[in-house]
């Protein structure tokens, strides 16, 4: 099976480089799709997702864009699906839609004005909709959004003023592919009912064997195909000083997304082509179709070479598993 990869843009922290320059350069580096991801505020400079991603399709002619993820309960839902709508437009037809329920940064949610319970299923109700409000048809409004007064529209009778009201965004676009983030197990069903993929996010290959099988078993339930696996993979691309890396990202890992440090570590890569192209090979051995790295750290043009490197010596089959090194040419 061969492995698409990508790269996360980085739209965050104190020193947060062009956009289209990092989109410009991720896609000369040969990179199957470059990504953005979702807040309003959690602590950092940070930029809005649906914009970024915006000046990202227009500078770029051939690599996938992707959200990765948007959390789509936090937006008010025929808004959102016009931004998706409108990305897909512009892009050519080359979005990807990653969604996740989020609540990492329950601030974020108090200074939007939406409360953070009940996410889960408002991001069920908003997926449901979404393909209808995507492709142009009438879409009903009754238990999707709230009326003035927080009720939800279209909770009065048949032929009163408060009769279930309808929407229809144009132009129309084909739905994207949509990958739906996340790792409880409301999330994989999820992934099932609704998902193209399951983007699962700093998790360790050993973890991921079995979740194709799992996947192609829950969405038999809903009569749907099985879903694909796709990795999104914190990593420091650096070329001296991996193992130091190694640690400073294992530590983020556990302090930023509370894993525990055991897990932590073993989702933590860092080093130079052979060691980032060995656990991209692991990842592909998993059932993994597409990963995309997030670089650890500032320097992100030399991070995206190391990256670039990776993936060439794993599509040229020069990767030795288990060794953290590479064959000569002729593959011995």
């Amino acid at each position: 099976m061969g492995l698409h990869t990508g790269v996360s843009l980085p739209i965050s922290g104190d020193d947060i480089p062009d956009v289209t320059a990092t989109a410009r350069y991720a896609e000369s580096a040969g990179f199957d799709s470059v990504w953005v991801g979702d807040h309003l505020a959690d602590g950092r400079p940070l930029l809005e997702s649906t914009l970024a991603l915006a000046a990202a399709a227009a500078v770029t002619t051939r690599v996938r864009v992707g959200l990765g993820v948007l959390q789509l309960a936090l937006r008010q839902p025929v808004w959102a699906a016009k931004q998706i709508a409108t990305l897909q437009c512009l892009s050519g037809g080359r979005l990807v839609l990653g969604v996740g329920t989020g609540g990492s940064v329950p601030a974020e949610w108090r200074a939007a004005g939406v409360a953070l319970d009940g996410r889960g299923r408002r991001t069920d109700r908003v997926l449901a909709a979404l393909p209808g409000l995507l492709t142009g048809q009438r879409t009903p409004l009754a238990g999707l959004v709230p009326r003035p007064g927080g009720t939800p529209a279209g909770s009065g009778s048949p032929g009163t003023a408060d009769a279930p009201e309808e929407v229809t965004l144009a132009p129309a676009v084909p739905r994207p592919p949509l990958w739906i983030g996340g790792g409880a197990g409301r999330a994989l069903r999820r992934v099932a009912e609704y998902g193209d993929a399951w983007l699962t996010a700093a998790t360790p290959p050993g973890e991921l064997a079995d979740a194709g099988g799992r996947l192609g078993e829950l969405a038999a339930q809903y009569g749907r195909p099985a879903p694909q696996v796709a990795a999104l993979v914190i990593a420091a691309g650096v070329r001296e000083h991996g193992e130091r890396a190694a640690g400073q990202l294992a530590g983020f890992l556990s302090a930023r997304l509370g894993m525990d440090p055991g897990r932590a570590a073993r989702a933590a890569v860092a080093g130079g082509p052979a060691a980032i192209a060995e656990r991209l090979d692991a990842y592909r051995a998993a059932g993994v179709h597409h990963v995309v790295l997030a670089p650890f750290g500032t320097d992100w043009r030399r991070q995206f070479d190391v990256f670039a490197e990776a993936r060439q010596l794993l599509a040229d089959g020069r990767v030795e598993a288990g060794t953290g090194t590479v064959s000569d040419a002729t593959g011995r």
